[in-house]
């Protein structure tokens, strides 16, 4: 997959900077302009434990709010295997491992491109 850049500021930087923060693993970042409608950017990461990823959305969807870039909306909270952060013109998916390999998202966006993601420590 070609390497997004955030533009300083924006949406998805806010949202990769939190991920940064928060030591998200495996971050991928896939540009959806022309491919989908539903929003500019999709970034999917793995957080260690059900407890990191529930950690993670929460921290991510605040930061988005006071960053100013709209209301946020979370799907999947309390059970944290699989929680979707809804910011808007960035969709955040965030996962623990196991289920992240089990779904394979980025092999569907990116239509065949992407490598399988292998679920373990990276």
């Amino acid at each position: 997959m070609t390497e997004v850049k955030a533009e300083p500021g924006s949406p998805l930087a806010t949202v990769l900077s939190q991920l940064d923060d928060d030591q998200a693993q495996d971050i991928v970042t896939i540009p959806l302009e022309g491919k989908s409608s539903i929003a500019d950017h999709m970034v999917i990461a793995s957080g260690r434990s059900t407890r990191q990823v529930a950690s993670m959305a929460q921290k991510l969807a605040e930061r988005i709010k006071k960053d100013g870039h709209g209301p946020v909306r979370l799907e999947g909270l309390p059970a944290a295997d699989w929680v979707l952060v809804d910011g808007g013109d960035v969709v955040v998916h965030l996962f623990r491992p196991e289920v992240r390999s089990f779904y394979n998202l980025e092999r569907m966006w990116a239509f065949g491109d992407a490598p399988p993601v292998a679920s373990g420590n990276a």
